[in-house]
This record gives C-alpha cells, sequence and structure tokens, in this order.
C-alpha cells in the first residue's frame, strides 16, 4: 500500500515527533524552498527553533528539465553537486551547463531578496542544523545543500524528510550524523504521489510562513 501523508503540515508534525530529542540542541531548522518550508516550519514550532532557508535549485536537462542533472547552492563560492548518473548518459556542455547553473543562481538571488527581505541567514556554528524537505527522489539536490552547509560548521548536521526512496536514504545518510526519514515506500514513483495534498506551493505562501514563524 502506498503511503500519503495528508499535506506537508502533517508531515511536518511527524518529524517533529521524531526529531524531539534536539530540541536541548540548540537547534536551526533549513528549509529548502519552496516545498520543504510548511514541513520545516512545524519542525520550527515544534522545536522552538528559529527556521531559515537554504536556497538550493536543480540544475535540469534543457531537454528534460525536470531530470536533475546537477544542483546549484548559492555562496562564496556557490557548491555544485552533479548527478553522475545523469551526466554519464545524458551529458551537458560546459556551454550548456554554465547556462544552466548561472539561470539557477539567478532564480535562487530572487527568492532570497522576495523571501528575506534582507534578513540576514543564521549562523549554524556549534548548532544542530537540521535540514528539511518534503521528499527526496534522486537526492542530489539534498547532497548539494548538505555540502554546503557543512561548510559553516554546525555542531551537528540532520536530514528530515517525510519520504525517499530507500536506495537515496542510503547514498545521503553517511553525509550527516543523522537522517530520518518517515517512510521509505517501494516502488517509489514520485514524491507528490505520497501526498493527497501536494500543491505547488506560491511565493506569498513561503512568506506567510517565515513571518508566522519570525512571530510577524
Amino acid at each position: 500500500m502506498r503511503t500519503a501523508f495528508r499535506s506537508r503540515e502533517e508531515a511536518g508534525r511527524a518529524l517533529a515527533e521524531r526529531l524531539s530529542g534536539y530540541a536541548s540542541r540548540n537547534p536551526v531548522v533549513f528549509a529548502l524552498p519552496r516545498g520543504g518550508v510548511p514541513v520545516a516550519a512545524e519542525i520550527a514550532r515544534a522545536l522552538h527553533a528559529p527556521l531559515d532557508l537554504l536556497f538550493v535549485r536543480k540544475v535540469g536537462l534543457p531537454w528534460q528539465p525536470e531530470l536533475a542533472y546537477a544542483a546549484v547552492v548559492d555562496g562564496n563560492p556557490p557548491e555544485t553537486v552533479i548527478n553522475e548518473d545523469v551526466a554519464r548518459y545524458e551529458p551537458m556542455s560546459e556551454r550548456e551547463f554554465a547556462d544552466a547553473v548561472r539561470r539557477e543562481l539567478d532564480e535562487i538571488k530572487r527568492r532570497r531578496e522576495l523571501y528575506l527581505t534582507g534578513r540576514p541567514s543564521i549562523d549554524p556554528i556549534g548548532r544542530a542544523a537540521i535540514v528539511v524537505d518534503d521528499g527526496l527522489a534522486t537526492g542530489t539536490t539534498a547532497r548539494a545543500a548538505l555540502r554546503a552547509l557543512k561548510r559553516r560548521q554546525p555542531s551537528s548536521l540532520v536530514l528530515a524528510v517525510p519520504v525517499a526512496p530507500r536506495s537515496t536514504v542510503r547514498e545521503l545518510s553517511p553525509l550527516v550524523d543523522e537522517l530520518v526519514c518517515l517512510a521509505m515506500p517501494e516502488p517509489f514513483d514520485a514524491i507528490g504521489l505520497h501526498y493527497l495534498d501536494f500543491h505547488q506551493l506560491s511565493d506569498d505562501e513561503v512568506i506567510a510562513l517565515l513571518r508566522a514563524a519570525d512571530g510577524g
């Protein structure tokens, strides 16, 4: 039977129960926007932790945009992770790849300015950093996000997702101190099939969730 969450919020509350032990470890919750934000907001609320965003974008193939060729995270310098399984069989030229990365970094800049309106990122040094998304497929974007966040020296690094393929969980587990995944159904197919409500979040919804987390 396929596991289904009613909503991202329900999944976030279930993850919060599994992560309750981190409440005493000065945690920071980092959401991968947009879909990870409502999940992470529930976790941050339950742990009485600040909520921040970790901007990462999938770099899709020009002829198949939904297939993750790579992922890029903003930073100085930006962190890029290539999905070697895809690159082996569907190679992009250097020009195609550079153009695609630049487009995604431009979108990251747009979202940062819109969502955070100048609010500085929370420093995770010495704190438990909990990275949250609404699910994993290949794990390419999560891998890039984790590598970038690890450079910022949290005391511990946690990845928390409601649903993911078992193979992806196995591949990402060595990158973190703990990986919490509520369901690993087989066959996996697509993240959205494991939610009853998996609507595309709008920018306004993300901004509202961030304001609520800040007490606004």
